[in-house]
């Protein structure tokens, strides 16, 4: 009777006291979390109340597996998995709180910052320290299940004996991924790219989703996701639209006829800015930047607040002007020209034209044949 009422007592107790400390912690959280709604890390930390569950019930098992004499013969295999267990917890446990603790501190800082490029580099640092926060815990808890191993101990003292030669070749083998964690590390705090930025990569234009230690992903304009090795930003040049100041401006190039009315383009430019949402009011201008045999090169600027807003309006003076072009002044479109060209002044003409026979030329010699050649028709 005994063995059997030991082991339920044990049990019975581990689970009891593991959901009691679960549910002491979470009704603790959750008056935290009301006492200071202005941070989201009592809310967040009550995610991690299964894993601390799991590591008290398993930690109370491990402790008093002794006292229930139920697997004597396999004492030692019972006490292994219970370890490795108890170490996989106990890992699940630190990534949830290293979580909350890094979108508490990207939340607090979103809330009183008032830069939004910061912000973004803010945010691509957190999530590049999680990322290798999770790796290292990742790595020290598969290390330690594995260290329960005797056979695991024997190859560990080995490999110490050869790590010089190991760490060399696993340098060579692996110099390209190597390449890309230090690059990540030079991305997060050199604030070359950062998550939310507007960039143009090998002429593709887009906005940077994602940076992890090893690749980037770029979502372009038409929902293209491009991932690229983190290198490529420390070794190759690229345009980064929102570093800095996202103030911009930006072109919008017409080819017209000679004969646009050019006074009368630049005041409906003004008024097609000046209508726009997305001028900011700073400047606007257009000016005629070249001319061909056949048409002339007008270029209209206009500013705005971010890429986006550039965007929208370059879109909106373009369409405007042409449609207002064609409905207003189609001549001033450019064409394809078929008519005979216009004839020159009369006294033009005239200085032009060579003398007929009996008139005198502008030399005084008569009429009939050319300055110095003698007429063919006369007799010589």
């Amino acid at each position: 009777m005994e063995n059997v009422l030991r082991p339920l007592i044990v049990f019975g107790g581990a689970i009891f006291l593991a959901f009691a400390v679960g549910w002491a912690v979470d009704r603790a959280l959750r008056r935290m979390d009301a006492r200071h709604p202005e941070t989201p890390l009592w809310g967040l930390l009550r995610s991690g109340r299964v894993p601390l569950r799991a590591v008290v019930f398993v930690g109370l098992l491990n402790a008093f597996s002794d006292e229930t004499h139920l697997a004597r013969d396999h004492q030692r295999t019972v006490d292994l998995w219970l370890d490795l267990i108890l170490i996989g917890a106990a890992a699940w446990l630190m990534l949830r709180v290293l979580t909350a603790v890094v979108e508490t501190a990207y939340s607090r800082y979103a809330g009183i910052a008032h830069d939004a490029a910061r912000v973004r580099r803010v945010r691509t640092q957190l999530t590049l320290i999680k990322r290798l926060a999770t790796a290292v815990v990742t790595v020290i808890a598969g290390a330690a299940m594995l260290l329960q191993f005797p056979a695991m101990e024997k190859l560990g003292t080995s490999m110490l004996a050869s790590a010089g030669v190991l760490g060399i070749v696993a340098g060579i083998a692996a110099q390209s991924t190597l390449g890309n964690l230090f690059a990540g590390l030079q991305i997060a705090f050199g604030d070359m790219v950062r998550i939310g930025d507007t960039v143009i990569v090998d002429g593709e234009w887009g906005t940077v989703e994602e940076i992890t230690t090893s690749y980037l992903v770029v979502l372009t304009w038409d929902e293209r996701r491009i991932t690229m090795p983190v290198s490529y930003f420390t070794s190759k040049p690229f345009e980064n639209w929102t570093r800095g100041n996202p103030q911009m401006t930006g072109t919008v190039y017409l080819h017209l006829d000679h004969s646009a009315p050019i006074a009368e383009i630049r005041r409906r430019t003004e008024e097609i800015v000046r209508a726009s949402d997305a001028w900011d009011g700073r400047s606007w201008g257009l000016v005629v930047t070249d001319s061909t045999p056949t048409t002339i090169e007008v270029r209209a600027t206009m500013t705005a607040r971010s890429p986006d807003d550039i965007w929208t309006l370059r879109c909106e003076v373009r369409e405007g002007l042409i449609t207002w072009l064609h409905r207003e002044h189609p001549y001033a479109l450019p064409r394809v020209t078929t008519a005979q060209a216009a004839p020159a002044p009369a006294f033009e003409r005239g200085a032009e034209r060579a003398p007929e026979r009996g008139e005198t030329g502008a030399d005084g010699r008569a009429g009939g044949g050319r300055p110095g050649i003698p007429d063919a028709r006369k007799p010589s």
